[in-house]
């Protein structure tokens, strides 16, 4: 049968462009999973001033479902509070979409005053508890320095042990121990590293901080693979879209191990509308894990 040229052209263009057409006959039979962290706030600065029901609020109204109450700020959730009162705040919350992520003190295990390490892991003790009746579900607690005085091996190993022994006393409580990654020089990644090798507990996680010393030494990859096996429900951030810390290869990490935790804005700036700053990190937050 005789084809014209412009037929012949017609049909060898067809054929050109399905070579390039994917092949669904070989497609992934299991798509990727939708990511499952999910966006929360933490009140160290832009929710200070907040108490329990304007907290609620504002956080229903910007669409950010959990929170990490940081302690001795104005929604007043500390361990002087009553039975009943304890009820109330579990109560506000769970006839709210925010959920209580946990508590955020600043309990430390560092000291070389063994007086004072035995208050504070006692301290802790009652934060546990305070979590476990408001319906929490862990307390951040955290390393906060080296002292010349002491072996710095000996410091990373007493902080490591009083972190096994209360991630041991809080999954009595149904609660998890957050190692958050703070302290001029404990946080920097080996040192985290080695006081979780010496915590060496299943209830025990750290909590990802978004320091600038995350891209020392051998850089931002090699930091995060060194203690991502180490991480617990919550990991804090800054600004998302801010470009002095790479959150694009943050998010992508985090979705990449699956991970089911809370990603936690722990913002630094000031703006003079919070309500519209939440707004927009939750736009960003959602941009960033679309692709997913």
């Amino acid at each position: 049968m005789r084809i014209d040229r412009k037929t012949f052209i017609q049909k060898i263009s067809l054929a050109a462009g399905a070579a390039f057409l994917p092949d669904f006959s070989q497609a992934d039979a299991h798509p990727r999973k939708k990511v499952e962290m999910k966006l929360g706030f933490v009140t160290y600065l832009w929710g200070k001033d907040w108490d329990v029901p304007t907290l609620i609020k504002n956080l229903s109204d910007t669409r950010i479902t959990g929170v990490e109450l940081r302690v001795e700020h104005a929604h007043k959730v500390m361990p002087d509070l009553t039975p009943v009162q304890r009820q109330e705040v579990k109560r506000r919350f769970e006839d709210s979409p925010v959920k209580i992520v946990g508590l955020g003190t600043n309990q430390q295990y560092d000291y070389p005053d063994q007086e004072k390490l035995k208050a504070s892991i006692e301290r802790t003790r009652e934060f546990i508890r305070l979590s476990a009746d408001v319906g929490g579900t862990g307390v951040k607690v955290k390393p906060n320095a080296l002292h010349k005085e002491v072996p710095k091996e000996k410091t990373l190993e007493q902080i490591g042990l009083a972190l096994r022994g209360l991630a041991g006393y809080a999954a009595d409580f149904g609660q998890q121990l957050r190692l958050e990654v703070h302290g001029e020089e404990t946080q920097e990644l080996p040192n985290i590293r080695k006081i979780m090798d010496y915590a060496d507990h299943p209830n025990a996680g750290i909590c990802w901080n978004c320091n600038k010393q995350d891209l020392n030494g051998q850089g931002f990859q090699y930091n995060f693979d060194l203690v991502k096996k180490y991480f617990g429900d919550t990991c804090h951030v800054r600004e998302l879209d801010r470009t002095d810390y790479p959150y694009p290869e943050l998010i992508d990490n985090l979705a990449k191990m699956d991970y089911k935790g809370w990603v936690l804005l722990e913002c630094h700036t000031n703006p003079d509308d919070k309500i519209q700053a939440l707004k927009q990190q939750r736009q960003v937050f959602d941009k960033m894990t679309a692709k997913y």
